[in-house]
């Protein structure tokens, strides 16, 4: 999935993780346990947001945000 859309509704967590490392810090500052879980392959934002009863509007702001912050010429190897 490299290459993907941080914003993808079909992207799983594994892949985001790959993609994008740096949005697991979004994870961990809500408490949320995504980031060492082995439903990862199966689960995305969608559910993570759902499990969490988080604003997933809001939360894929803070993914976006995340991202940013590594400046527009960051890429995961």
């Amino acid at each position: 999935m490299a290459g993907g859309s941080i914003d993808d509704p079909d992207m799983t967590l594994s892949a985001l993780f790959k993609q994008w490392p740096v949005t697991m810090e979004v994870f961990m500052r809500h408490g949320m346990l995504c980031a060492g879980c082995y439903i990862t392959p199966f689960h995305t934002v969608i559910d993570a947001c759902e499990e969490y009863q988080l604003n997933e509007d809001a939360f894929r702001a803070e993914l976006r945000a995340a991202v940013a912050s590594k400046g527009p010429g960051w890429k995961m190897n």
